[in-house]
C-alpha cells in the first residue's frame, strides 16, 4: 500500500474569478435606484448628505490605513459602500458634523478594529447608526427635520402613526409607501427601489435569498399577530413592510456577508428573529422605527446560529 500524505490548500477551492471591489460595485448600483430617489424628492441637501458620507467614509479608511501602516484598501469600494448605506439612513438635512462623526464610528469602530473587511461582527454602517440615535436621537425626528419642506403629501414620520390607534392605513395608503411616499431617510423611502435593487443582488448572487425572504417573513407574521389580537391599536403587515428602513434592512442590511451566518438553516432563523424584534420595538418598545437595534442584536447571536448545523457523514457511527 502506497502510504502518501496528501497535502491540500484551505477552502474554497474554486475561485470564480470575482472580486470585492466587483462585488461592492454591484451593492452600490443596486442602491443607487433609491439614493436618486431621495435626491429627487429632498433636493440638494440630500445629494449634500450622501457626497459627504460616501466621501469621509473612504477618508477614514485611508487615514487609518495611513496610521497603522496597513496597505490601502478604499479601492475595494468598501468604505464607499459603508458610507452610502450610512448616509441613505440619514435625513436630507443632516448637520454636516454628524455625517463626519458616525462615517468615523461605521469605518473605524464597525470596521477597521475588528480587523478590516469580512472580520466585523456587526454591520459597520449599522453600528455607526446606532450609537448616532442613541447620541444624538433628536436629529432623527423626521417631523421636526423636515418642517420647512413642502410635501404635497401626508407629512407625519410614518412610524409614529402606528400609535395612533389604527390611523396609518388611512393617513399612508400602500400605494403611496411603495412608491415612496413619505417623509423618512434619504434612501429608505423608496420600497419599489429598494426591491428591485434587492432582486438584482439575489440573481447575480451576491446575497442569499433565505435572509432577505426570512426577515420579511418574521415582519409579516409577527405584525400580523399584533394586529389580529388588537386592530385599533396596531398597524397591519404591509403597513410595517413598507415604511421605515425596513425594506433598507431586509435587501441591504441584514444580508451583511460579515454580520450574518453562512448556513441555510441559521439564515433562516435569523432573518425570522430579525423580524420578530423589530415588530416587537415599534409596538411595544420606545423607538418608532426599531430596524436598526434589531439588526445589531441578531448580529450578536449570528455565531450562535451557525453551530446549528447537520451531522457530518459518518459521525457516530461505530467501527466495525
Amino acid at each position: 500500500m502506497n502510504n502518501k500524505k496528501l497535502t491540500v490548500s484551505h477552502a474554497p477551492f474554486w475561485h470564480d474569478g470575482d472580486s470585492l471591489f466587483k462585488k461592492n460595485l454591484n451593492f452600490i448600483i443596486a442602491l443607487l435606484p433609491a439614493a436618486v430617489f431621495g435626491v429627487l424628492q429632498f433636493g440638494a441637501p440630500a445629494l449634500g448628505v450622501l457626497a459627504l458620507s460616501v466621501s469621509c467614509a473612504m477618508l477614514w479608511e485611508l487615514i487609518i490605513n495611513a496610521v497603522s501602516k496597513k496597505p490601502f484598501t478604499i479601492g475595494d469600494l468598501d468604505a464607499a459602500l459603508i458610507g452610502l448605506l450610512f448616509g441613505m439612513m440619514l435625513p436630507a438635512v443632516t448637520p454636516w458634523w454628524l455625517v463626519v462623526v458616525g462615517t468615523f464610528v461605521a469605518v473605524f469602530m464597525g470596521k477597521m478594529i475588528f480587523g478590516g473587511i469580512g472580520a466585523s461582527p456587526f454591520n459597520p454602517a449599522l453600528l455607526g447608526m446606532a450609537i448616532l440615535m442613541l447620541s444624538w436621537n433628536v436629529f432623527f425626528d423626521f417631523d421636526t427635520a423636515y418642517v420647512n419642506y413642502d410635501f404635497d403629501f401626508t407629512a407625519l414620520a410614518p412610524l409614529v402613526a402606528v400609535k395612533f390607534q389604527g390611523a396609518a392605513t388611512d393617513l399612508f395608503p400602500l400605494s403611496a409607501l411603495f412608491m415612496g411616499r413619505e417623509v423618512g431617510a434619504v434612501g429608505a423611502v423608496f420600497s419599489l427601489g429598494l426591491i428591485i435593487g434587492g432582486i438584482y443582488l439575489i440573481l447575480r448572487g451576491y446575497t442569499r435569498w433565505e435572509l432577505s425572504v426570512s426577515f420579511i417573513a418574521g415582519i409579516v407574521i409577527t405584525a400580523f399577530l399584533f394586529h389580529l389580537v388588537n386592530p385599533d391599536s396596531y398597524a397591519g403587515p404591509w403597513f410595517h413592510l413598507f415604511s421605515g428602513y425596513t425594506m433598507l434592512g431586509a435587501f441591504f442590511l441584514i444580508t451583511d456577508s460579515s454580520s450574518s451566518p453562512v448556513q441555510r438553516i441559521p439564515m433562516l432563523i435569523y432573518g425570522l428573529l430579525g423580524g420578530f424584534m423589530i415588530i416587537l420595538m415599534r409596538n411595544i418598545g420606545s423607538y418608532a422605527d426599531g430596524t436598526i437595534l434589531a439588526i445589531l442584536l441578531v448580529n450578536v447571536v449570528s455565531p450562535l446560529l451557525d453551530n446549528i448545523r447537520p451531522t457530518a457523514l459518518g459521525k457516530d457511527m461505530s467501527n466495525a
